[in-house]
């Protein structure tokens, strides 16, 4: 049974992972098979939003406890990751990743990406282990690895950032996934398009599926 290691940036699509999206692809993994255990940094969060109101809210949250709430209490700090423990790394998207996983949506072009963070994708890339990436997650892979293929679906801001890294950016639409066989790397748009839920179960089973022919 192959294992797939699931990175969440929190809980929630405006300061976490995008719930949808965390759900269901640890849906698509067991359809397919497979199993999994879920990964977050043990750290503050950037800042806490109301998902009614849009605003920001005076609290502080830690982004692996908010983790295991999708988790259902079995998260793991990053700190912990192996990669001789897992046969592939899946991140999945929402606003979280850009804010916690790294700093994209704060620093732009001079972001930062979680340390830990940045030691599991190096370690999986240097073990030859296929890595895959929805939504906005992939401009986590453009600051790390350049020169290769991705995308976020037609997203002008991210596709700017993803060639300035020097990576190639793929216009994608719904359930689309862009392959860099070389790299090993996978991504799809999800909820970077003007999604249904239902685009979203057919995403991350699409990319669960293509992950698993190189394995």
């Amino acid at each position: 049974m192959k294992k797939f290691a699931v990175v969440l940036a929190g809980c929630g699509v405006f300061d976490g992972a995008e719930i949808h999206e965390a759900t269901l692809t640890l849906l698509a993994i067991v359809k397919n098979g497979c199993s999994y255990e879920v990964f977050a940094p043990d750290r503050t969060q950037h800042h806490v939003v109301n998902h009614l109101t849009g605003k920001e809210m005076p609290e502080s949250r830690n982004v692996l406890v908010e983790s295991s709430r999708i988790a259902r209490g079995k998260a793991h700090p990053m700190e912990e990751f192996d990669p001789d423990d897992f046969d592939a790394l899946i991140f999945p998207g929402g606003f979280g990743v850009a804010k916690n996983l790294i700093t994209w949506a704060i620093d732009g072009d001079q972001c930062r990406v979680d340390e830990s963070v940045e030691k599991a994708l190096r370690s999986m890339k240097m073990a030859n282990k296929p890595i895959g990436a929805m939504c906005i997650s992939p401009v986590l892979l453009a600051k790390i690895f350049p020169g290769i293929k991705l995308t976020t679906g037609n997203d002008h801001i991210s596709a700017d950032f993803i060639r300035k890294m020097g990576s190639e950016y793929v216009v994608a639409t719904h359930a689309e996934v862009i392959v860099d066989k070389q790299a090993k790397i996978f991504t799809t748009p999800c909820y970077m398009l003007d999604a249904a839920i239902t685009d979203i179960e057919k995403g991350t089973d699409n990319l669960v599926k293509e992950m698993l022919k190189v394995m």
